[in-house]
């Protein structure tokens, strides 16, 4: 009983931290968002979509600084179609969350952590762009103008009725928040009770396999995912393809936000299988190639 007691209080501790580090972003997000919706009006939504095929090179530059926070807030910008689905998923593929602190608490060279930074901008910026571009020429993206208030309906904030940007960006967050501090928490159990050593077996079988397997860790929605891939390629256990699979996948806490705040879901999950088939190409392709 005392083993168990220490294991949910050590998952609560760690969720509770890393839920507390994103509510900044959440926060000034909403509010930004917001304030578009109540100030900006019209003016706004012709700005946001006559930026917007350049959209994924901005995600891209974007994601890559190291914190765990921007995904989270893409994912918002993008349930308020203020972004397209080419710059979501940039932001996604570039960001590297816990990678950088890792790296260079273990002194990895910086040469080597900015080839794989600059990999993954170039990679996020061409996939990006590649799925806007895709989408405006099947005419999928009709639906990317500023619909925040339908966000504001979903989550039954009554914004409309409160005429508070303060009032309703508070409310969006807490909303969100604590969606994300109970996902962590169980997620932080299971990951707890099943161990980095078993994770480490389970994606160190084969090189091919570790590939795919990094990958399905990767989407797990915390940044311990994040940490335990960076922590298994410095210690031998996974190759550089595998490492890049991963990364590439891990979008922190993005993918919880999406599925929260976006609908319709469908879209959700094939957002996530285009994140997921990036990162198993990417590292099926290094690994072939030897690296």
């Amino acid at each position: 009983m005392e083993e168990v007691t220490h294991l949910v209080m050590h998952a609560l501790e760690h969720a509770f931290w890393d839920t507390l580090r994103l509510v900044p972003f959440l926060f000034v997000t909403y509010l930004a968002m917001e304030a578009i919706e109540h100030k900006a009006g019209d003016k706004a939504e012709a700005a946001v979509q006559k930026a917007g095929k350049a959209g994924p090179i901005v995600g891209a530059v974007l994601g890559v600084v190291p914190q765990c926070g921007f995904s989270a807030a893409a994912s918002t910008l993008y349930a308020g179609r203020v972004i397209t689905v080419g710059t979501l998923l940039a932001v996604f593929l570039s960001t590297s969350d816990e990678m950088v602190p890792i790296f260079i608490a273990e002194q990895v060279p910086v040469e080597f952590m900015a080839g794989v930074l600059l990999a993954k901008l170039a990679i996020a910026m061409v996939a990006g762009l590649a799925v806007d571009f895709v989408l405006r020429h099947l005419h999928r993206d009709g639906d990317h103008k500023l619909h925040i208030h339908e966000l504001c309906e979903q989550e039954h904030c009554a914004c409309d009725e409160q005429h508070s940007v303060l009032g309703s960006a508070i409310r969006h967050t807490l909303q969100v928040t604590l969606f994300i501090l109970l996902v962590s928490f169980a997620l932080e159990i299971v990951i707890d009770a099943v161990g980095e050593d078993a994770l480490a077996q389970f994606m160190a079988a084969s090189p091919l396999l570790s590939v795919i397997a990094a990958s399905i860790v990767g989407l797990i929605p915390n940044c311990a995912a994040s940490v335990t891939i960076t922590q298994l390629y410095l210690e031998g256990a996974l190759g550089l393809g595998a490492m890049m699979a991963g990364l590439l996948v891990s979008a922190g806490v993005g993918l919880l936000v999406l599925f929260r705040t976006s609908r319709p879901m469908a879209r959700n999950f094939a957002i996530a299988a285009a994140l997921w088939a990036c990162g198993v190409l990417v590292g099926l392709a290094l690994t072939l190639c030897g690296f």
